[in-house]
């Protein structure tokens, strides 16, 4: 993995974690979130599928759930919007 590749994937995990430590406890994020902290007003639609892939790694952690409909979901075989909150 590139070393710019590598930053993003760093710095869209430390926006979904910031950006739930900013909210409550039960709150939850859309990978959008992140990606809009990341990138800016015309490359962030572009970091879409890696804020959904930072948040998987964060899932693999333990620090995170992935939910639909306020279930937890496996996000390999999710399909549509997601929203990701504290575990």
């Amino acid at each position: 993995m590139s070393g710019r590749s590598q930053r993003v994937d760093d710095l869209l995990e430390a926006a979904i974690l910031d950006l739930l430590a900013r909210r409550a406890a039960s709150a939850t994020i859309c990978p959008s979130d992140a990606a809009r902290e990341v990138g800016d007003d015309d490359s962030w639609r572009e970091l879409m599928d890696p804020a959904r892939a930072a948040a998987q790694r964060l899932v693999a952690r333990g620090e995170v759930e992935i939910t639909q409909g306020g279930h937890v979901v496996d996000l390999a075989t999710a399909k549509g919007p997601i929203r990701i909150r504290r575990r």
